[in-house]
């Protein structure tokens, strides 16, 4: 195991998993790095590490460390001088009828429901398709930080989405939405719009939306919501900053 000592928090420590297939890009093989003991990943801490490029999934707070992949980039939105798409204007407006309604992680067959269905049509053989509830609750409503569940339903009390997200010091931090996969019109940029709001109105300045990755459609749309800032090299920088590295990246790979 190793420490970073220069954060705060020096009694977490890290160790490296072993090597697995990426969910993501399935011709590499993927690590990651997590935090531990998982007890010490309270609230103070985990700002601290989301702020490192460091990510949630239920009780392990992880980031990438691969051996020969660098694909993965933190983003975070700055929501003090976000401006929405013309797309976005138009989620906005399509989906500005729900109503959000702000809750503890808690269990419900109907928020299971709408996980399984959405998994089924759009992450098809992804092995999460395939989730029990265990696994459900495990991934998604095992928390040991300042976490809420918001649910969005229509004017007639439908569920149309639920997304996870925790509260960190200096911004919200999105952990997982899943929505009625038979709707379109981007519901899932309509949560994120949602959330970007909700941290200018508790003066939040940043929006952490996980990990960008170039070469994923899952997770291409990360750069969509500007202006936005990139973790490379231990640095949070604006976009400017992508190309180069990607190149320099792409370099070392070749070499």
């Amino acid at each position: 195991m190793s420490q970073l000592q220069e954060l705060p928090f020096s009694a977490i420590q890290f160790y490296a998993t072993a090597s697995y297939r990426c969910s993501y890009l399935p011709q590499q093989q993927a690590r990651s790095q997590v935090a531990a003991p998982g007890h010490l990943v309270q609230a103070e801490a985990y700002s601290g590490l989301v702020e490192e490029g460091f990510r949630r999934s239920g009780l392990f707070t992880y980031r990438p460390q691969c051996d020969h992949c660098r694909a993965c980039i933190p983003v975070r939105v700055d929501c003090s001088r976000f401006v929405a798409s013309r797309s976005q204007r138009r989620a906005a407006k399509k989906h500005g009828h729900l109503r959000a309604f702000v809750t503890e992680l808690a269990w419900s067959a109907e928020h299971f429901d709408l996980y399984s269905r959405y998994q089924q049509s759009r992450h098809p053989g992804g092995g999460m398709d395939e989730d029990s509830r265990s696994q459900y609750s495990q991934f998604l409503l095992a928390s040991r930080v300042n976490s809420r569940l918001v649910e969005f339903r229509d004017e007639n009390g439908q569920l149309q989405m639920v997304s996870i997200v925790d509260i960190l010091e200096t911004g919200l931090s999105s952990v997982y939405t899943f929505y009625e996969p038979s709707i379109s019109g981007s519901l899932g940029t309509y949560g994120i719009l949602w959330q970007i709001k909700q941290c200018q109105n508790m003066n939040l300045a940043w929006l952490y939306l996980g990990y960008w990755i170039k070469e994923s459609p899952k997770m291409a749309y990360k750069d969509k919501f500007k202006p936005s800032e990139f973790r490379l090299n231990g640095r949070w920088l604006d976009e400017s900053a992508l190309a180069n590295f990607q190149a320099q990246t792409q370099n070392h790979l070749a070499n």
